[in-house]
């Protein structure tokens, strides 16, 4: 008991305590703890990050759509590299790389 009386008063008081109480409960014991607005944040970062990919990206696949429809060579290729189409008296090899 004389840690008790080695502490300084105002720790003693009433609202000092109810508001450590309360506050170790917001930091660790709450469903909106420390820890957990933490883990939101960066999963939020994360995400923000995968949008601006995820933008970059369908700005990249419109312009190539646009490309490929104004011009039919460019379209004819596409066709024949991707969905292997050919014409009625061609022969069509396909070489794998390794």
């Amino acid at each position: 008991m004389q840690w008790l009386n080695k502490m300084p008063p105002f720790t003693k008081s009433f609202y000092f305590i109810a508001g450590s109480v309360f506050l170790i409960w917001m930091l660790f014991f709450d469903s909106n703890d420390f820890l957990n607005q933490y883990r939101l944040s960066r999963k939020l970062t994360n995400l923000e990050k995968q949008k601006t990919y995820y933008l970059e990206k369908i700005d990249q696949v419109k312009k190539d759509r646009e490309e490929l429809f104004s011009n039919q060579e460019l379209l004819e290729k596409f066709a024949r590299e991707k969905y292997l189409m050919k014409k009625e008296n061609e022969d069509l090899y396909i070489i794998v790389e390794e």
